[in-house]
């Protein structure tokens, strides 16, 4: 279903080298988060987003403008999100007349519950509709993603990255997952839309302000075993990465330590992070916003 696409070019993109990534030049981005920068950035050189198991990563370029955006997507709401994807290039390349917008789709595998396949239909097929000109240049997603090992389909790239620079795509994993990596988990944990978590061109991350409800029934996950955790609250249970359980528990225990966001969010103001000298994201105090 990738429009006759040769399984040649999945594959490609499957062995290619994992580049190591400096944390210093890495913006991390979590589920239903996107990003989108330029080349001229000095605070970003790779847009990256990891642990996709039914989930798709998105990569939209603009040639001529090098403005990249990276999405992870977990079918929410792809008719909604995709055109946002769209706008975040577009926006950033309208001073250009050359080049064209390229698309890169990568994650999912061949799930029992058909999860990954649905995504990946409903994508296509939402790209295809947008009036921009879009032409797919990487496709590597659902059975063109699949790998069989121990009798057990998983994902075979389960994380990308983009240089923002050059425009490689390219398979990696990244553990360097900040700025304020609780805070967004539990943003989408409980139900949060898919956001933009960057400003490029004050080169800060932007996270809320957020809205949840308290409940303290949640703490019931903590008590439960891994297993009990993975039947139900993960899409894919049996090839989630080691760190999924402890992920999940880490996000429930913020949420119980924060019943209310709105002591997150002074005066209903979003957090900023800029980037330090020393290359990680720090806080920029409410008064420094102004």
């Amino acid at each position: 279903h990738c429009g006759g696409f040769p399984q040649d070019s999945a594959r490609a993109f499957r062995v290619k080298t994992a580049g190591s990534v400096d944390p210093a030049g890495l913006l991390y981005v979590q589920q239903r988060e996107f990003a989108a920068t330029t080349p001229a950035d000095q605070s970003v050189t790779v847009l990256a987003s990891d642990d996709a198991t039914t989930c798709h990563l998105v990569v939209l370029r603009h040639t001529g403008s090098g403005a990249s955006c990276l999405a992870h997507c977990d079918d929410s709401s792809t008719w909604s999100e995709v055109p946002l994807l769209v706008e975040a290039v577009t926006s950033l390349s309208s001073h250009t007349q050359e080049g064209r917008l390229e698309l890169h789709l990568v994650g999912g595998f061949d799930d029992d519950m058909k999860t990954s396949q649905k995504l990946s239909l409903s994508l296509l097929a939402t790209f295809h509709s947008q009036k921009e000109d879009i032409h797919l240049v990487t496709c590597c997603i659902t059975e063109l993603n699949d790998v069989v090992s121990e009798g057990i389909h998983r994902p075979a790239v389960y994380g990308i990255g983009i240089n923002v620079k050059s425009g490689e795509v390219f398979p990696g994993s990244f553990p360097s997952r900040g700025p304020a990596e609780e805070l967004r988990s539990a943003r989408t944990f409980t139900g949060g839309q898919m956001a933009n978590i960057y400003d490029s061109s004050k080169e800060l991350v932007k996270v809320g302000p957020c809205k949840w409800s308290p409940n303290m029934d949640i703490g019931f996950w903590l008590m439960q075993d891994d297993d009990t955790i993975l039947k139900y609250l993960s899409t894919s249970p049996q090839v989630e990465p080691p760190h999924f359980i402890q992920h999940i528990k880490s996000t429930i225990q913020f949420l119980l330590d924060h019943p209310s966001p709105d002591s997150l969010f002074p005066g209903g103001q979003a957090q900023l992070f800029h980037r330090t000298e020393q290359g990680s994201w720090e806080r920029v105090t409410p008064s420094e916003q102004q």
